[in-house]
């Protein structure tokens, strides 16, 4: 069978799509595809043990998710910051990258940033005029599809139960519903 990208497309209207997370995380509604028995259920995530199968492998990522996410000074340009490659530069993910090419500079909390090269996976090196950790000094990235500004309670609620390690800059959003 041939697919394409085509055959996953599909009608989501956007008032279905929650824009804040439920009180309670297992709460959270769930559709389950009964292959075998080409079937539906919905149900909610607190009733998942009764379709995980003792064979079954459950993998969790206990990465924490880092505020990584900043605004330039003029709210002109978002960076999504990836990783440190040396001192005071860093490659960060920027949005909309044609307004931020090699050589503009801005300003992000106060500091100078300058773009430099784009790798080959589309990052943009940053150049700070100081050696900031932008990974703990900006806003907790929010999935693409939540629609507003991250706020103070997002720090702990686009984060998993389980995690420990920092290093995640997207929230692994399959595990939220986890208590």
């Amino acid at each position: 069978m041939d697919e394409t990208l085509h055959d996953y497309e599909y009608q989501l209207p956007r008032e279905l799509i929650a824009q804040r997370p439920l009180a309670r995380r297992d709460q959270s509604r769930m559709m389950v595809l009964r292959r075998g028995r080409e079937s539906i259920e919905h149900a909610t995530f607190a009733d998942l043990p009764r379709f995980i199968s003792r064979d079954d492998l459950l993998v969790l990522n206990d990465s924490r998710v880092l505020p990584a996410r900043h605004f330039s000074d003029d709210g002109a340009v978002e960076f999504l910051f990836l990783r440190k490659v040396a001192p005071c530069r860093w490659h960060a993910l920027v949005k909309p990258g044609r307004r931020f090419r090699k050589g503009a500079v801005t300003m992000i909390n106060g500091v100078r940033a300058e773009a430099g090269e784009s790798d080959e996976e589309g990052a943009r090196e940053i150049i700070l005029a100081e050696d900031v950790d932008v990974q703990r000094a900006g806003v907790m990235p929010l999935p693409p599809y939540i629609a507003r500004l991250s706020e103070s309670e997002d720090e702990a609620r686009y984060q998993t139960v389980f995690a420990r390690t920092d290093g995640s800059i997207a929230a692994p959003t399959a595990g939220l519903h986890f208590t």
